[in-house]
């Protein structure tokens, strides 16, 4: 069996705080979750996130959370086109979050880079630039 990717974890400090932020970026999340520990939400693309604030505590006792201005993954939310992106972020940004990049044409997508309450950075992608490159 060819391996596959099933879930994207996302380990939080404070549920309410991380889930109002995925739903600002567009993940429909009852509002009843966010007294929940855990939350695991499937995308229309088959895709499972889940969210996370007990498994990592209880399972491996050197876990820390992330400090500090690096980080070491990218989540990548396709938004469809350029103007998409620069709406997400300048909505995301105008709401307190931290924007790394202001959208702009990167050497592949449309791109630009947001922080969520935990320090994970947010991609934001579109790929109008390179349709246009295949258009005649």
């Amino acid at each position: 069996m060819e391996i596959q990717l099933s879930m994207l974890g996302v380990i939080v400090r404070d549920m309410p705080a991380a889930l109002r932020f995925y739903r600002m970026l567009g993940l429909d999340i009852p509002a009843e979750q966010d007294a929940k520990p855990f939350v695991l939400h499937r995308m229309g693309s088959g895709v499972t996130i889940f969210f996370d604030t007990v498994f990592a505590v209880r399972y491996d006792a050197d876990h820390t959370m992330r400090t500090g201005a690096g980080y070491g993954s990218l989540f990548e939310f396709y938004l469809g086109d350029d103007a998409a992106v620069d709406a997400k972020y300048a909505e995301l940004t105008a709401a307190g979050y931290h924007g790394r990049l202001a959208p702009e044409q990167t050497f592949g997508p449309y791109a630009a880079m947001v922080d969520d309450p935990d320090g994970n950075v947010v991609l934001l992608t579109s790929d109008n630039a390179l349709h246009a490159a295949e258009t005649p």
